[in-house]
């Protein structure tokens, strides 16, 4: 029997983006089904009655919600291609740290430069900085975080690379004058086809964050 393999995102999502270039390094075919957040669909709330949020892998009708978890998944089910976390279970528990870090890290800190104003948007992009420098030591010499080739780490952060743009507009920022390395990183990450064909660039993200930022009333 085929897989059957439906991803429920919507486009800008960062975590979204993770499934999809987990699904591109594993070569799987999927459905992408395309959800409007200010009107979810019955399918997605029956999918994720919990948290109710994109984004959703359903494989063989069973959903799996939250991204790490669900790259987690794809790289246990089809364990036969393209591995994503290291086979040794030290490296692999230090890949997840590191996944997790991100989470916490790069996504709050990022939000805080493009929704924020004053002190407390100056205090974002401290931290998103100081981030991005803890995370340029973690990468070393290495050409990825996963080591020779794209892991879990690498497709954990290199969504968030789309959204670069728009905190260098609004948070007033130059982030390749302050972690050339990292930079260097999401470029050589973008020369994979599996990443350069998942996600959006970064005009339409900026243009989704202008519009956003009109919503929420912060110009």
């Amino acid at each position: 029997m085929a897989d059957e393999v439906v991803l429920l995102d919507f486009w800008p999502s960062p975590f979204g983006m993770r499934i999809r270039i987990a699904l591109a390094e594993k070569g799987i075919k999927y459905e992408y089904k395309e959800e409007d957040l200010r009107n979810k669909s019955p399918l997605l709330l029956q999918m994720n009655p919990v948290h109710k949020k994109i984004p959703v892998l359903i494989h063989n009708g069973k959903p799996i919600c939250e991204s790490l978890i669900a790259v987690q998944y794809i790289d246990e089910i089809w364990n036969d291609r393209s591995p994503l976390l290291p086979s040794d279970p030290y490296q692999r528990a230090q890949a997840r740290f590191w996944a997790d870090y991100v989470d916490k890290k790069i996504y709050e800190a990022g939000k805080k430069v493009w929704t924020t104003k004053g002190e407390e948007q100056e205090a974002g992009k401290k931290e998103f900085i100081e981030a991005l420098k803890v995370l340029e030591e973690e990468l070393g010499d290495k050409p990825y975080f996963g080591g020779k080739k794209l892991g879990y780490v690498d497709i954990a952060l290199v969504p968030f690379y789309t959204w670069f743009k728009g905190y260098e507009t609004f948070g007033n920022l130059n982030i390749e004058s302050e972690c050339p390395k990292f930079i260097a990183w999401a470029k050589r990450c973008f020369q994979k086809e599996s990443v350069s064909k998942s996600l959006p660039n970064q005009e339409k993200v900026l243009g989704f964050i202008v519009d956003m930022r009109k919503k929420f009333g912060i110009e």
